[in-house]
């Protein structure tokens, strides 16, 4: 295969295309939209100097490999370790590997050895996982994150960061190296675990200093390097340190036999070979470093190493010594200007030329454009700053970097600053965790709240909003909380999100905050509708109260009149008139947030009406709003997420088929949780499955629904019809079983819930339509005709109950047609539908012009279907029903 590097997604897009997947598979399978699918593809086509897309084929089939990233490089030759390596590589069948040791014994060149020779028996690839950033105070999933990252797996709003590991795992045969595993080793080990039983074909390979304890771990006990092997490695670095370097052998044996056969110590030893010589070494280590003897505990090897490190520390200069001191407080990679903030008392050009003496003498080991300091080292280098009194001093510098950093990644919000932050991110994370819930540290905290939801990670920004609210009090901690209870509403987790709020009331009991916690625990009740509760009735009169008491307070007046629309209407049923007039009050407030409310309340109103055209037009105004605000605030992302669920749903009543796939698509790509497989991505198998994209629905709906099902099978009612629909396509192909299945499945999810009736029903009628079967015909339209909580689907289910009652020939066929006829009036499709049944009654005319109309609506089943009636174009229409997989 051609050698041009490709990434990460281009590596699985590849892999798709050679299991023969349509992009519309391959779109669903990675949780991306289909245009960006055809993006990866044709970068593939030009990079891999490939024809077409056989070709692209054929070259995935050579080459079925998938990248392998994170693997360190290596500056130096690896010295001996045959046997060790040939241990490993043996062992690797079992599919999990540890290979124990000391500190310092070379466990971590001896993983990446073992995963470079490997590449070959692993074509799906994987990643090398340095842990050491990981702090064992860290946030739960800390571990599962660092995979995540050096993955690059894209982790959806609700779902777990342990997940979304697991589905990039799944793909092929990959390899798991997970690196420096003992100060996270319970984490390590669950997830390991976790990993081994939901990735069949994964294999891990875990380097630590005690074992992780699965069940079916393969140990590979790595020992001192001796002999021959330890001294060519004291030569090799002592050579490369000194090119002019000359001992005689028993000199050589005698120094290594006093390092412990560790690697890490004869590199150490090795670099103050230039300035003390062999014999200077020799004495250095008769002098300074305390071998430990028999009899000295567990630990003997480890000690061994500190000595050495204590060594190579006295050897420093006052200033290296200081410098040394202050960079330990650093867990991950820094960069110069974090450098120079520990030592404000030194030029940069100092600092830098400081930095650069302590990588020559291996205390400091330089990282792409930053450094960073081995584990062992800085645990050491913060021992001798607390043994000098200087870590309080230090810990404090620390903290102003982290806050100063913090600050000025918020103002960058809008340029490039990721990539900034993702480097800093573990530093700031420990820096919030060391202030704990230190009031003067509310500001940082809160800031890296809101750079952690700016960042997408959206349940990571609400525990640390509510990490911020302990560090307040009154007013300041109930925006905290507030912006916690948005961060769970932009993932639909409207429970949390609802007591979030409460807890905001009790600490700043205001006004505004007693009307906003009123919407969203109204509005966003994604459970069973229920009534209102006593607090909410408690806090709108309270909220009312002190609006009557401001009239100029044109933003409270506008926010109470929301929350009293859907309060009154007891969530899903606003009242017309007060949804309007709050609609009208936010638009003279001038308040985006407030207006976004008050608009979904009057959607929501004007649906229950059947007003589906002034919804889809209101909502299309709505997504317009929404999509103006700024993304990485909490409360304006809530309503963007909102606006996309809502466009496409109510493009979709009023039968706009092409602005319902527009907008689905484009809120797959566009919106925050735009790729989630079952919060968003409903709305787009609707779609699809009216328009006849038969098999890419069926795809993404098995993706929501296998989703959902390792989720837990949280409360999404909006996912029914989707399922509903499935069913429906199923029922048009003659799968009697799998239209069953999906049957099944609805019902599951809908867990009683009444919202999917009217599409279910439209779907069981759809498809006795297109069977030709009336036996319960009669039963089937007086029940499509009952009342329907869900005014979406009850025009599409009355116009063909409607057209069913023609078909069967029902004595009432002709009022059935009367009562169906308003919702053409508001829904394209109905139209076309009735168009449809006024052909089936002896009008050609009428059927030619449905035909029209569905050609209109991209709708090609039901054009196919139409085209089937007409006498002179029905082999027309069975050729593009056969081309569906319909019968």
């Amino acid at each position: 295969m051609n050698s041009t590097k490709i990434s990460t997604r281009e590596a699985e897009v590849l892999a798709a295309v050679g299991g023969h997947l349509s992009n519309a598979q391959i779109a669903s399978r990675l949780r991306i939209s289909v245009r960006t699918v055809e993006s990866h593809v044709a970068a593939l086509l030009r990079k891999l100097n490939a024809a077409d897309r056989h070709a692209l084929a054929a070259l995935a089939e050579q080459a079925r490999t998938g990248p392998f990233v994170g693997l360190p490089a290596s500056r130096t030759t690896f010295v001996g370790r045959a046997a060790d390596i040939a241990a490993v590589e043996a062992a690797l069948d079992t599919r999990l590997v540890t290979v124990v040791g000391p500190g310092g014994v070379g466990k971590t060149r001896l993983a990446a050895a073992v995963a470079e020779r490997a590449a070959s028996r692993f074509p799906a690839g994987g990643a090398f996982v340095d842990l050491v950033p990981v702090r064992t105070a860290a946030v739960a999933g800390a571990v599962g994150q660092a995979v995540a990252d050096a993955l690059d797996v894209t982790v959806g709003p609700t779902q777990s960061v342990e997940r979304a590991v697991f589905d990039r795992l799944r793909l092929g045969r990959p390899l798991l190296v997970l690196d420096n595993c003992e100060h996270v080793i319970d984490e390590v080990s669950a997830l390991t675990e976790q990993v081994l039983a939901a990735c069949p074909q994964a294999t891990v390979l875990a380097t630590s200093r005690q074992r992780l304890g699965v069940t079916g771990e393969r140990l590979v006990h790595l020992r001192p390097l001796g002999g021959t092997e330890l001294e060519q490695l004291f030569r090799e670095r002592a050579g490369a340190a000194d090119p002019g370097f000359a001992a005689s052998p028993t000199v050589v044996a005698d120094v290594c036999a006093r390092l412990d056969g560790l690697p890490l110590a004869v590199e150490l030893a090795a670099a103050r070979v230039a300035a003390l010589g062999a014999d200077g070494l020799l004495t250095g280590l008769d002098d300074q470093l305390r071998l430990l003897a028999g009899g000295r505990g567990v630990h003997a090897r480890h000690h061994s190493l500190r000595k050495l490190i204590g060594w190579s520390y006295d050897l420093l200069d006052d200033d290296e010594r200081i410098a040394f001191r202050r960079l330990s407080a650093f867990v991950g990679v820094f960069d110069l200007d974090a450098a120079a903030a520990l030592s404000p008392g030194l030029a940069r050009a100092e600092v830098a030329d400081l930095l650069g003496r302590l990588v020559d003498q291996n205390l400091v080991v330089r990282v792409g454009p930053g450094w960073r300091l081995l584990d062992t080292i800085r645990a050491f280098g913060l021992s001798q700053a607390s043994a000098v009194g200087e870590q309080d001093a230090i810990g404090e510098r620390y903290l102003r970097w982290a806050f100063a950093t913090a600050a000025d990644l918020e103002t960058r919000l809008d340029a490039d600053w990721r990539s900034a932050f993702d480097g800093v991110a573990d530093d700031l994370r420990a820096a919030a965790i060391a202030v704990g819930s230190d009031p003067a540290a509310h500001a940082f905290v809160r800031t890296l709240a809101h750079l952690a939801f700016a960042a997408g990670r959206f349940v990571e920004a609400r525990t640390l909003y509510q990490a911020a609210a302990r560090c307040a009090t009154g007013i300041e901690r109930g925006q905290d909380l507030r912006a916690a209870a948005y961060a769970a509403l932009t993932v639909s987790d409207d429970r949390t999100a609802t007591e979030l709020m409460r807890q905001a009331i009790e600490a700043a009991d205001t006004a505004e905050l007693r009307a906003e916690a009123v919407v969203i625990g109204v509005r966003y009740n994604f459970g069973p509708i229920e009534s209102p509760t006593d607090d909410q009735a408690r806090w709108l009169a309270e909220a009312r109260k002190a609006a009557d008491a401001n009239p100029s307070d044109q933003r409270l007046t506008a926010l109470v009149a929301t929350a009293t629309a859907w309060h009154e209407g007891h969530g899903w049923m606003p009242g017309l008139a007060p949804a309007r007039e709050a609609v009208e009050l936010a638009r003279v407030a001038g308040d985006p947030l407030v207006l976004l409310a008050a608009m979904d309340a009057l959607s929501n109103a004007l649906d229950r009406a059947g007003a589906n055209r002034e919804v889809h037009r209101l909502a299309g105004e709505r997504l317009r709003i929404a999509t103006t605000l700024p993304r990485h605030d909490p409360a304006a992302a809530a309503e963007i997420v909102d606006a996309f669920h809502v466009a496409p749903r109510a493009a979709l009543g009023a039968g706009d088929l092409p602005a319902a796939l527009a907008l689905a698509r484009q809120a797959h790509a566009d919106d925050a949780i735009g790729g989630h497989p079952y919060l968003q991505a409903p709305r787009l198998v609707r779609a699809l499955a009216l328009t006849g994209d038969f098999d890419e629905a069926l795809s993404r709906a098995e993706t929501l629904w296998a989703a959902w099902r390792r989720d837990g099978d949280p409360s999404m009612p909006w996912m029914n019809s989707a399922l509903a629909l499935a069913g429906m396509i199923q029922g048009l192909r003659g799968d009697s079983t799998g239209r069953q299945r999906w049957r099944e499945r609805t019902l599951t999810v809908a867990a009683g819930s009444p919202v999917v009736a009217a599409c279910l029903a439209f779907a069981d009628i759809r498809v006795t339509l297109h069977c030709g079967r009336y036996d319960d015909a009669a039963d089937q339209v007086e029940r499509v005709f009952t009342p329907f909580s869900d005014q979406r689907w009850v025009g599409y289910a009355r116009v063909v109950g409607a057209e069913l009652a023609v078909m069967a020939g029902l004595p009432d066929a002709g009022d059935r047609i009367i009562a169906a006829e308003p919702y053409a009036a508001e829904n394209d499709w109905a139209a076309a539908c009735l168009t449809r049944v006024r052909g089936r009654l002896g009008d050609h005319a009428a059927l030619a012009n449905a035909v029209e109309q569905w050609d209109r609506l991209g709708a090609r089943f039901e054009r196919a279907a139409t085209l089937a009636l007409l006498p002179d174009r029905a082999g027309e229409g069975r050729a593009e029903l056969a081309s569906l997989g319909c019968r």
